[in-house]
């Protein structure tokens, strides 16, 4: 991955789309096959119109135009070219396991060139409902060496990665509302990348969230994409809706006569970008009860090292959405130390990293389900 950092970035970006395509147009339509000319050059056409206007899109889109419908448009075909590309290498090996079996070309490839296209025409429809629907609720309990169990049961459920975006979905804001509150939270928690875009542009997708109700609080961290758009704007409307920001903070609850220490530091992202943000683990603990067990919110799993350090009961991230298309979950592992679910570091510290909520870019999910979850934190013993 350091390696990718020297390569130029307009070089990269044409080596990928490069790779993305070319794969698929070989698989589909290239020689092998010997598909009627017709045919090939209007397929060769449809490939070259994609080239070269996916970019024109993504730059039309996520640029300074900040333009909803190409946005919608360039990223559904990205995730149309990675499913393409993905199944393509799958279906060539396919293509191998045939040739050893003695199937002679054309018929092989045509195999392989009809399985490879249905197999993304079905799974585009699949990864489009996935990618829309009232996430599946994942409960879990986490049992914690130094919770008191005044505290024992509390249920603290995460939403994360709703990136609210060129897509409207303020409808689905209200139902994931809806089950979160139905799911009766003692505490409800947001571990960033809230939303891609201005305050004024989404607030209307994020205002359900306001009727979130958790008894001990609503607590809120920046994630990488709030600082790709208007992070201070976001951090002021998230306290004006209900949401207490943990911009470097902790907040202690207590119950039963037992306190929690629930944590929070920003992003990474956000070193350099905007004065004043980015992590400090120190600053977000200044003034806690070393004693008392702490949950921290920090988006990105690789977080996990701080916390380590600082002897971090619970850190509870986001951020790679479980590899959202199937399979880029196995790029994603090279970035971060956990896709998804609960692990261990160290002597004391465990990590939930959610597959997130809602989606980033492409409006799909493939072999990635998104996630309401309930962590319920359990004392020894109880």
């Amino acid at each position: 991955m350091r390696l990718l950092h020297h390569i130029p970035r307009r070089l990269l970006v044409s080596l990928v789309l490069l790779l993305l395509f070319s794969v698929p147009w070989w698989t589909l339509l290239g020689s092998p096959l010997s598909w009627p000319d017709p045919m090939l050059l209007v397929g060769t056409a449809v490939f070259v119109l994609a080239v070269l206007g996916l970019p024109v899109l993504m730059i039309l889109g996520h640029g300074a135009a900040q333009r909803d419908a190409a946005a919608a448009l360039g990223d559904t075909m990205l995730g149309t070219a990675w499913l393409l590309f993905s199944w393509s290498v799958i279906g060539n090996l396919g293509g191998l396991v045939l040739l050893a079996a003695g199937v002679p070309d054309p018929a092989r490839s045509r195999i392989v060139a009809v399985s490879v296209l249905v197999a993304v025409v079905v799974l585009l429809g699949w990864g489009m409902f996935e990618a829309r629907r009232v996430p599946r609720v994942r409960e879990l309990d986490v049992v914690l060496p130094r919770l008191g169990a005044g505290l024992d049961g509390l249920r603290l459920v995460v939403v994360t990665d709703t990136h609210f975006g060129p897509i409207d979905r303020a409808g689905w804001s209200t139902k994931v509302t809806d089950t979160v509150n139905a799911l009766h939270p003692d505490i409800a928690c947001h571990a960033g990348d809230l939303a891609d875009g201005p305050v004024e542009k989404r607030r209307h997708q994020v205002d359900p969230l306001a009727k979130v109700h958790a008894e001990l609080g609503k607590f809120y961290i920046t994630g990488n994409h709030e600082y790709f758009g208007d992070a201070a704007g976001w951090i002021d409307h998230m306290a004006s809706i209900g949401w207490q920001p943990l911009h470097n903070l902790h907040e202690v609850v207590c119950r039963g006569g037992d306190r929690l220490v629930i944590a929070g530091v920003d992003d990474p992202t956000g070193v350099g970008l905007l004065l004043g943000h980015g992590p400090d683990l120190s600053a977000a603990l200044s003034g806690a009860d070393p004693e008392l067990p702490v949950v921290l919110l920090a988006h990105q799993p690789k977080q996990v090292t701080e916390a380590v350090a600082a002897g971090v009961d619970l850190q509870i991230s986001g951020h790679t959405h479980g590899g959202q298309i199937w399979p880029f979950r196995y790029l994603v592992r090279l970035d971060q130390p956990v896709v998804a679910g609960l692990s261990r570091h160290g002597e004391r510290t465990q990590l939930y990293t959610s597959r997130g909520t809602g989606f980033w870019g492409p409006p799909l999910r493939v072999f990635a389900p998104s996630e309401i979850t309930v962590l319920t934190l359990r004392a020894p013993g109880a």
